[in-house]
């Protein structure tokens, strides 16, 4: 009977050439993935005190349009 070695732990030789590595700044969008009827999401990070008062994204989002109602309109 044969037996199939276990997979055997990554050595040193296996890390990645440097040619093989990510570049996150010049990553571009895939164009052939579904676009227009995906809800595009921002990400925003709260400071620690500020997300213990808004836990939940309708918390802020309710915050944030009643802020925007208050604010002086810009004359046109």
């Amino acid at each position: 009977m044969n037996e199939m070695a276990s997979n055997p732990m990554p050595s040193s030789e296996d890390v990645l050439q440097p040619e093989y590595r990510f570049d996150y700044p010049k990553a571009k969008p895939n164009r052939f993935a579904v676009g227009n009827d995906v809800k595009k999401l921002k990400v925003v990070v709260l400071d620690d005190d500020v997300a213990q008062v808004f836990t939940t994204p309708e918390a802020v989002n309710k915050a944030l349009r009643a802020f925007i109602e208050a604010m002086p309109q810009p004359q046109t």
